[in-house]
């Protein structure tokens, strides 16, 4: 606590810094504007970004560690599940129970999957049913996506609950003509087909976009064939997205947003007849649904913008097993978030501005599992919680190149009650932008999720999850910025961890346990992490483009007194490595490689079943037509590669697609 409040005060007075700078600037001249009209912004100018101050910003300015992926990089990746274009970033991990569609979960700088915050244009997304409360990538796809965003490190000033390891923000296509469209068609390895179609556009007051994508696989058996799987497991998922917007004059206008998702897989697991790991018959159901609607409103000449939102998910999910009869539905999950909020962005003076809002979110939960209740016929879990939070954060150019930010959050939880967060960062443009320093230090947290508070191994006395951390780099631009590198160190605590604590089987039964038999949720664990991330890209030389990255992750249980004090964390690679290729023929065929390298990391926290290290190599190729078209052609794991991110669940080998793209 003691630390904490030091922390607090100290970003108090970098706030209050940046503040009298300010002030101080105000008196040399009128302020202009600072470009804060959302991420169309963004998408439209290349070295800016908006994740890390929930404003437009070049990257120049921003002290924290992102990474941006814009359309053209996302196109040539060839990809059509995002996580797997995001594990090519640095400081990312995930696992993956199986071929497409399994679930799927990050892990950025060593942190919990469930400790990610990721966001699908400006709306949070999390499953308030699973009992981590955390995001499933696996059913993310790139579909409508124009851009996506990593934010690395504790990241709650400016985005609450759950972003201790960082953010990652999706954006999808904005239109910026009268009339535009696209389609894309693709097919190849494990029976799999993909298609697309979008069209928009934007005139006058009104912008609009609308796409619809549909995906479907045979895949391959989630429990590993090297294991003895032998049964695919399919996979198929449909998708729409739009948007629309109208300006009711030149400071007012209106934003609607939604996306709706449903999928079906197929996976493996504990069958519930014989409770072994295995080939089955289980699959699951997801239906996932989005919604937007935001008035923004300028004042002050364009000085003050405002906005107003209301944003709604809701995720349901089921799971059933035909061999489980007659209740072949093992479980059913319903979770929903409902949020409003208010976010307001001034131009103090010249190269100062302030960003700040307010928020409540209530989050529900509906959830049984019939097959597992006892005695049956139990009703199901339903909880729900609100959280209201309020946010300021200051940023300003005090020297020249050299800006600082400085911010503090206050949340209210129901059952937990108030805890503040502070973040403050530092980026200094050197040698005419040739040279720049960065240092971010920043605060997370994690709500109790509802299922760990009120299910019945929850606690109503569960405190957040918490986390410290800062990183501090250098990045050097080479011959008039066509060659960059990167280096950053990075070192995170977090504490307070929830974990579940399992009863014994046999013996007496005290504490919590004489109450709660099969186990309960607590506040027992601790770990830290620390790395580097080093990176570097040269583009173009000619027509060959180069882009590489290694990230190094000591991540560690630090419980005190647990039997697991000073094993690796499970399933973080210490070693990961990306190098990617392209060269562009004079005939314009443009072919490259791209390699990736996963050093060994453990399953379990006792870090005795090994997940051994691989690489895999993928080739890519594509050619432009007449009138918009492109054709494109791409092989997965090259060598056929035998590997695994989750014990026992299989991963593809080698395979080869190819699709043609239309833009008009």
């Amino acid at each position: 606590m003691r630390h904490h409040l030091k922390s607090t005060v100290a970003l108090s007075a970098l706030m209050l810094a940046v503040a009298a700078g300010a002030a101080q600037a105000q008196t040399r001249g009128s302020a202009t504007a600072p470009d804060v009209a959302g991420t169309a912004a963004a998408n439209a100018v290349e070295g800016v970004v908006v994740v890390a101050n929930r404003t437009p910003q070049p990257l120049a300015k921003v002290g924290q560690s992102v990474t941006v992926l814009t359309l053209p990089e996302i196109q040539a990746d060839q990809e059509l599940v995002i996580s797997d274009i995001i594990v090519r970033t640095p400081g990312v991990g995930f696992s993956r129970n199986g071929g497409p569609g399994s679930a799927t979960g990050l892990r950025i700088r060593g942190a919990e999957s469930d400790q990610t915050q990721v966001l699908i244009d400006g709306v949070k997304l999390n499953d308030p049913s699973a009992p981590g409360g955390g995001y499933n990538f696996g059913d993310l796809l790139v579909s409508d996506v124009a851009r996506i965003e990593i934010l690395r490190g504790p990241q709650s000033t400016l985005y609450g609950s759950q972003a201790i390891g960082g953010v990652v923000n999706i954006v999808t296509v904005d239109p910026s003509r009268p009339l535009q469209g696209d389609a894309q068609v693709e097919g190849g390895s494990f029976g799999t087909g993909y298609a697309k179609a979008g069209i928009g556009g934007r005139e006058g007051k009104l912008t609009w976009r609308l796409a619809a994508n549909a995906y479907t696989s045979t895949g391959i058996s989630a429990f590993s064939e090297r294991r003895g799987g032998k049964e695919p497991d399919g996979y198929r998922n449909q998708g729409v997205t739009g948007r629309l917007g109208y300006a009711f004059t030149p400071d007012v206008s209106l934003d609607l947003r939604g996306v709706y998702v449903q999928a079906r897989n197929k996976f493996d697991g504990f069958s519930t007849p014989t409770f072994s790991f295995g080939d089955d018959a289980e699959y699951g159901a997801t239906r996932e649904t989005i919604g937007y609607a935001g008035l923004n409103a300028a004042a002050l000449d364009g000085r003050l913008k405002n906005r107003v939102a209301v944003q709604y998910t809701l995720t349901q999910r089921d799971s059933y097993d035909p061999a489980d009869a007659p209740a072949t539905k093992v479980f059913d999950g319903r979770g929903i978030n409902a949020r409003a909020e208010y976010q307001g962005t001034f131009a103090i003076a010249p190269g100062y501005a302030a960003v700040f809002g307010a928020e409540h979110e209530r989050s529900s939960l509906t959830t049984s599992s019939p097959a597992f209740d006892f005695p049956p016929g139990l009703a199901p879990t339903k909880a729900h919680v609100s959280i209201n939070s309020g946010y300021g954060q200051l940023q300003g150019e005090v020297l020249p190149g050299l800006n600082l930010t400085g911010g503090l959050r206050y949340d209210d939880h129901e059952t937990f009650g108030g805890h503040t967060t502070g973040q403050a960062a530092a980026a200094w443009s050197l040698f005419e932008g040739a040279t720049t320093l960065r240092f971010s230090y920043g605060q997370g947290f994690k709500a109790p999720t509802l299922y760990q508070l009120y299910s019945i191994y929850g606690s109503i006395g569960l405190n957040p999850e918490e986390a410290d951390g800062w990183d501090a780099g250098v990045e050097q631009r080479f011959w008039g910025g066509r060659a960059t590198v990167q280096a950053t160190y990075f070192a995170r605590d977090t504490t307070n961890l929830i974990t579940f604590v399992s009863c014994p089987f046999r013996g007496p039964l005290t504490g919590r346990c004489v109450t709660q038999s099969n186990g309960y949720y607590a506040n027992v664990a601790r770990s830290e992490a620390d790395g580097v991330e080093l990176s570097g890209a040269v583009r173009p030389i000619g027509t060959l483009e180069v882009t590489a990255n290694y990230t190094y992750t000591h991540a560690q249980d630090r419980s005190p007194g647990a039997a697991t004090f000073g094993r690796e964390l499970a399933r973080r690679p210490q070693e990961m490595a990306n190098v990617a290729a392209s060269y562009t023929f004079p005939f314009a065929l443009k072919t490259g490689v791209a390699v990736r390298y996963a050093g060994r990391s453990f399953e379990n926290a006792a870090n005795t079943t090994r997940l051994k290290s691989y690489t895999l190599v993928d080739l890519r190729a594509s050619y432009p037509l007449p009138h918009g078209l492109e054709v494109y052609a791409r092989v997965e794991n090259l060598f056929d590669k035998p590997y695994e991110t989750a014990f026992r669940y299989g991963t593809p080998g080698r395979a080869g697609y190819a699709g043609v793209r239309a833009t008009f």
